[in-house]
């Protein structure tokens, strides 16, 4: 019996030590698809697993998707959301003050151009994903086409875990983005960052960008992962647990005022004077006041009447 608990305890060891302690999952999903064919090629011959989020506006937008999804990639819909921040914006971008029917109505037609698409992922939206209004009448509509919800997280209280509460829709988080900036070192380091939080946390979603940079990077690093590290597709880590840390966010959308125009003309600057002015006192005003009388034209006409000067001879 002891030798047998012993080879038991053996046998248990031997595999602690052998097998990964936690088998993190990692997705990888690059944004903005549909403006640089050539680049997102390029993204294209990585390996399957990693995801492509279209644009649906852009002018290779279908053409993009249909290629990503033959090649058996997931595919999302790069929906542009208003942002808080003042910048130029795509065509159709949802915001908070938009009617239920307006914002049905830009779904059903990026649906239509992004096709096969399995689920959908904000473009900026810092503004729309925190308001929880606005947020409802998203999910609503991506309820009527089984869509999932890939939250950028442009914004730390964003509302969209909240908002597709009763609505069937699967909401899952970005963890990491992969290059806010364009230096290789950096990606490397945030490639390496949610290698970490896969492994800590069981998994964890980076978004990039299909930059020359990036592409370099992840040509790099996805053929290489940790053994312990599986690189998967979103839509499996759609029940993971998620934690919401957002606080309810219930101020009604308001409607964005165009701002005044801006005058162009400027005030005059007075001069200010070197010395003090002297002071003007009440009786210089009645003096002035009586020269100004005396020495006016109806005055002088009637002075000259009465000295005789106007009479003719």
């Amino acid at each position: 019996m002891l030798q047998f608990r012993s080879l038991v305890f053996s046998l248990t060891a031997a595999l602690a030590v052998s097998a990964p302690a936690w088998a993190g999952k990692l997705a990888i999903v690059i944004d903005d698809v549909g403006y640089r064919p050539q680049q997102e090629n390029q993204v294209l011959a990585l390996p399957v697993n990693i995801s492509v989020a279209v644009l649906p506006n852009a002018p290779h937008a279908r053409e993009m998707a249909t290629k990503a999804h033959n090649g058996g990639r997931e595919v999302l819909i790069h929906m542009p959301m208003a942002p808080l921040s003042k910048q130029p914006l795509e065509k159709d971008t949802l915001r908070p003050d938009m009617s239920s029917d307006e914002i049905e109505r830009i779904i059903r037609d990026a649906v239509s151009k992004v096709p096969y698409a399995v689920g959908m992922n904000n473009h900026m939206g810092s503004a729309m994903t925190s308001n929880l209004f606005g947020m409802q009448k998203v999910m609503q509509a991506l309820s009527r086409y089984n869509l999932y919800f890939l939250d950028s997280m442009t914004i730390g209280n964003s509302q969209a875990t909240r908002a597709a509460a009763g609505t069937g829709v699967k909401v899952i988080k970005r963890k990491v983005f992969l290059d806010d900036t364009q230096n290789e070192a950096d990606i490397r380091f945030q490639f390496n960052r949610a290698i970490q939080l896969a492994r800590r946390t069981g998994s964890a979603i980076a978004i990039g960008h299909p930059h020359p940079s990036t592409v370099r990077v992840l040509q790099q690093m996805v053929y290489n992962l940790p053994p312990d590290i599986t690189l998967v597709r979103p839509s499996s880590l759609l029940n993971e647990p998620q934690v919401d840390t957002s606080t309810p966010n219930t101020a009604p959308p308001t409607t964005v005022q165009p701002t005044a125009p801006r005058n162009p003309f400027r005030g005059v600057k007075l001069c200010k004077p070197k010395q003090t002015p002297a002071p003007v006192y009440a009786t210089r005003f009645f003096t002035v006041l009586g020269e100004s009388i005396s020495q006016s034209p109806l005055v002088q006409y009637y002075q000259q009447q009465w000295q005789g000067w106007g009479k003719k001879a």
